[in-house]
C-alpha cells in the first residue's frame, strides 16, 4: 500500500507525540494500521508526504545514489540573482557537508497558494517570492540551510512532487491512496548527473 497525504504546517512526520509537543501527529489523519511516513517534513513544512507499509520502499527512495528527485517550493526572502541560483546548483557547504547538485530556478509565474496559519513572517520593506529546487539528497533543514546560505532564508516550504507524482490538488490533511500509474510517477526520477 502507498498513499500521498497533503501534510500541513503543524504536522510531525511521526505517529507518536513527542513529550511537551505543540505539533499534531499523523496520528490525528486515519491513515490505515501498519502504514510509516517514506521519508519526512519537518513540522513546519507543507506538502506531499508519501506513508506506505512496504518496508522496502524507503532505501528506494530515500537514498541519494538512487538519483530520485523531490522537488520544493520555498518562499524565500528578497527575489535571488542567477548567481544565487547557480549557486545553489552548484551546491552549497551546510553544516560541513557539500550538498549535491540541484536543480533551482525562480518560479515564473509566481504560484498562488493559500495563507498559511499562522501566517508567514512579513516585513514591509523586504519582497519575498517562490523558488523552486529540486534535489536527490535530504539532509535535514536542507532546503531551510542552502537557501539561507545564499542569502535568502526560506519563510515558507512547501513539497510539490515526488518524482513525477506531483501534489496537484490534494487537500491540506487529506490523502489518498496511489493508483499503479501514480507509483511509476513515484519512481520516475532524474540521475543527479544530469543536473
Amino acid at each position: 500500500m502507498l498513499l500521498a497525504f497533503h501534510k500541513p504546517y503543524g504536522v510531525l512526520s511521526q505517529f507518536t507525540p513527542e513529550p511537551g509537543s505543540r505539533w499534531r501527529t499523523l496520528a490525528d489523519f486515519g491513515f490505515p494500521p501498519g502504514v510509516y511516513p517514506l521519508g519526512r517534513l519537518d513540522a513546519d513544512s507543507e506538502g506531499l508526504l508519501l506513508l506506505s507499509d512496504e518496508r522496502e520502499l524507503n532505501a528506494r527512495l530515500l537514498h541519494p545514489t538512487r538519483g530520485h528527485t523531490r522537488t520544493y517550493w520555498a518562499q524565500v526572502e528578497r527575489v535571488p540573482a542567477a548567481e544565487a541560483l547557480q549557486q545553489l546548483e552548484r551546491g552549497v557547504v551546510i553544516g560541513g557537508h557539500q550538498t549535491l547538485p540541484c536543480r533551482a530556478w525562480l518560479l515564473d509565474p509566481q504560484p498562488e497558494i493559500a495563507p498559511r496559519d499562522p501566517p508567514i513572517r512579513y516585513r514591509k520593506n523586504v519582497l519575498d517570492c517562490w523558488i523552486a529546487l529540486e534535489l536527490v539528497e535530504g539532509k535535514n533543514h536542507q532546503v531551510r540551510k542552502m537557501t539561507a546560505a545564499v542569502g535568502h532564508p526560506t519563510l515558507r516550504l512547501v513539497r510539490v512532487k515526488i518524482g513525477a507524482l506531483e501534489l496537484g490538488a490534494l487537500a491540506p490533511g487529506s490523502w489518498r491512496a496511489l493508483t499503479e500509474d501514480d507509483r511509476k510517477k513515484v519512481f520516475a526520477f532524474s540521475s543527479p548527473l544530469s543536473f
